[in-house]
């Protein structure tokens, strides 16, 4: 056991995000402490009470500064934690009168949760303090007089007092966050890396094109400016100590006022910040004033597509400097298009503008970075929260002739030569469909499926946006390669088809079971109307794996419609009912849909609702489509039936397999079905083979080579559809 309050030495703990133990080492001896072992988020080090605020003021890297009072090992049981917690003379720390919370981590095989272990320390606490004849102590979770610091690990237990209090990374100017927001001593820690301490003393400039809320514009602007990253913050948990050296305080902060004054005046770097989003520069005004640097930083209203060299830089100033940005890297599939096109837009203008400078880029998807056409010289792995991220460090090359330059604001893409052949095979695609197209009107039309095996994907049109499905690739293909022909799609795609990236909605599509096909995917509810011949149907392409219309089976609804005028319709499994659509805009006198999701019977009903359809005479009905068969009285001119390959819905009675199952489904349809009426039976097993019962039973025709498109007549094993009909007496 150790007692700070018995040695001028204190034994410190100081904490870190993940993979920047090292530059904090550094940073403690620069500050007068002496680094001992570092451990996994932290460094052990050695200082004077003195140097102890120095660290809590000055430090930008660390987020905990914790004084060591206590040691114990072979800590397993909650009742062994009190009585080590109880023996720590803590009265010697801890005022009378002063609040206190205890912050616990880590657990053993008794004490599984954080929350029961910080109450039994502080019952520990609580016991010592009595003992020593103080009054019991209030708890105050949110702003302790004294917060402990609690950790135990493998059955060793760590006690000691917290002397930052908050987490020295929240400095107090970023009241105004923005969206995913970089901590602040995470952002101090990418300049460091990023050589910006040395910059700024050559008096260099710096850049962040994608400044957000202006956390790492910030950080640069003290470093530059010789300011402590927390001169501001008005309480540090050392405050509430009972070895709290005030006279010792007072002489670090008059200093560092005094250098921060005088820094400022000094800082001749210039500092510049872009971002189109009014309400990010806002947020970054507002806290580089909190921070006192409002001066000495440049903020500008721009997007990526006008990124140039600013004016200001002119002569020696303009030859070398720091690009540094934190990008958006897509931590969903879906958020790739924009992403994809975002990051090689960034390369082509910093090469264009900034020969000479160093680009540093920090992102959470190495292979976005790859987009940039730039080659990282070094790559430091760090921790964004929870997420594997890399800061990668370019040189940008001095550009060979000087009238690329003036390209700036017009820089010719540059793809690799596996986009450019993607590129030319949907071009030929388009080319193919142009006269279908054309003739029949359509909107919505597969342009691309798996034409290529290296660009495994599904390119649905529906108007001005695009579907794209990645078939998952097998164990055998390397996932990076499939990663890269992803991107190298979706840079190519939106240039292609003349849409904005925006559009592109991007989704895995693996093999499915039950109802997986209709499990939702996000819950942005943004859905728009599409037409398909006489039809409005509303479709969403990002909540779902499927969009709400299956476009192979147009001909299928175009057919229905043609075979609905004057009949009563029915549609089994329905889905989005599109089918019944058709048909009562054919003129079916009356219809009934039916299928178990209440989310896809009111997508249903809003479909009718767009075609102006009444209600009274096109139901839809929530039920088991075997039961509703076993228990309806009604007849049908004609039936279509297109149930899923596989469903283990719980809704269901059992599980539904359609090749086991199609025949007594078939034989309860058939029996629902009018003298004279069709069955339109279909289904999407790629294998799939009928009864032969049905085919004595019934007069059927296989019609599935005639039910593909032009659009899908590359895959004609998407689908089988079989017409079947009672057999004349």
């Amino acid at each position: 056991m150790t007692d700070p309050s018995q040695s001028n030495e204190l034994d410190l703990l100081v904490t870190c995000p993940k993979g920047i133990e090292g530059l904090l080492a550094d940073e403690l001896a620069s500050l007068g402490a002496t680094p001992g072992k570092t451990t996994v988020a932290g460094v052990f080090a050695s200082a004077s009470h003195a140097t102890a605020y120095r660290l809590c003021l000055w430090s930008r890297l660390a987020n905990r500064v914790i004084a060591v009072i206590s040691r114990e090992p072979l800590v397993s049981t909650a009742e062994h934690l009190r009585v080590v917690s109880t023996r720590v003379p803590w009265a010697r720390h801890i005022a009378p009168e002063k609040t206190i919370a205890v912050d616990f981590h880590g657990r053993s095989e008794h004490i599984r949760h954080t929350r029961f272990g910080a109450q039994t320390v502080k019952d520990g606490v609580v016991d010592a303090l009595l003992l020593a004849g103080q009054t019991r102590p209030n708890v105050d979770t949110k702003k302790p007089d004294v917060r402990l610091y609690a950790h135990l690990h493998r059955e060793n237990l760590t006690l000691g007092i917290d002397l930052a209090g908050e987490s020295l990374h929240r400095r107090g100017y970023r009241r105004d966050v923005g969206h995913a927001p970089l901590k602040e001593n995470l952002a101090a820690a990418l300049l460091v890396r990023a050589g910006w301490p040395e910059r700024a003393k050559a008096d260099e400039p710096l850049i962040d094109p994608l400044c957000g809320a202006g956390t790492l514009l910030i950080e640069a602007a003290l470093i530059a400016a010789d300011q402590a990253p927390n001169l501001h913050r008005e309480r540090f948990g050392f405050h509430g100590w009972a070895h709290f050296d005030r006279a010792a305080w007072q002489e670090l902060t008059r200093e560092a006022q005094a250098r921060a004054s005088i820094g400022r005046k000094r800082c001749k770097n210039q500092l510049f910040g872009f971002d189109q989003s009014p309400a990010a520069l806002s947020a970054a005004k507002a806290n580089a004033m909190r921070a006192g640097v409002p001066a000495l930083i440049t903020l500008t209203g721009q997007g990526l597509a006008t990124l140039e060299r600013p004016a200001a830089l002119e002569g020696e100033h303009a030859s070398k400097g720091l690009l540094i940005t934190n990008p958006p890297y897509g931590e969903r599939l879906g958020e790739l298009p924009e992403l994809v096109t975002l990051y090689a837009t960034l390369g082509e203008k910093v090469k264009a503008a900034f020969p000479g400078w160093t680009l540093a880029l920090f992102t959470g998807n190495p292979d976005l970075g790859h987009r940039l056409g730039l080659r990282a010289h070094k790559q430091y792995a760090l921790k964004n929260g929870p997420l594997d991220a890399k800061l990668l460090l370019m040189d940008i090359a001095e550009a060979a002739d000087p009238e690329v330059l003036d390209e700036a604001n017009h820089p010719s893409p540059r793809v690799s030569e596996n986009a450019e052949m993607f590129a030319n095979r949907l071009k030929k695609n388009q080319k193919r469909l142009k006269k279908w197209l054309k003739q029949s009107g359509e909107t919505c039309y597969r342009l691309y499926d798996a034409d290529m095996p290296e660009f495994a994907l599904a390119i649905d049109v529906y108007g001005d946006r695009v579907h794209v499905q990645e078939y998952a690739p097998p164990r055998t293909v390397n996932a990076a390669q499939a990663q890269k022909r992803l991107f190298d799609a979706l840079e190519v795609l939106p240039d292609v088809l003349e849409i904005d990236p925006s559009h592109v909605y991007v989704k895995r599509r693996e093999r499915q079971t039950g109802s997986a096909q209709y499990q939702k995917r996000d819950a942005s509810g943004e859905r728009f109307k599409v037409q398909e011949g006489p039809a409005w149907l509303w479709v969403n392409l990002r909540d779902y794996l499927d969009t709400g219309l299956f476009l192979d089976h147009r001909p299928v609804r175009r057919m229905l419609r043609e075979m609905a005028e004057g009949k009563r319709f029915l549609n089994l499994f329905c889905y989005t009912a599109t089918a019944t659509v058709h048909a009562a805009l054919g003129g079916a006198s009356d219809s009934v849909s039916v299928d178990m999701s209440n989310t896809y019977l009111t997508w249903a009903q809003d479909n009718f609702t767009l075609n102006q359809l009444d209600s009274s005479r096109h139901r839809v009905m929530r039920d088991d489509c075997f039961h509703w068969l076993e228990t309806a009285s009604t007849t049908f001119d004609v039936i279509f039936m297109d149930p899923p390959t596989f469903s283990n819905s719980k809704k269901m009675r059992e599980t539904l397999d359609i090749q086991r199952d199609h025949s007594p489904l078939v034989n309860l349809a058939m029996a629902r079905l009018a003298p004279g009426g069709t069955l339109v039976f279909s289904n999407n097993q790629r294998r799939f083979v009928l009864d032969e019962g049905l085919v004595e039973r019934f007069d059927v025709e296989d019609i599935s080579a005639r039910s593909f498109d032009p659009d899908f007549q590359r895959r004609t094993n998407l689908h089988h559809v079989f017409l079947l009909r009672h057999k004349e007496a």
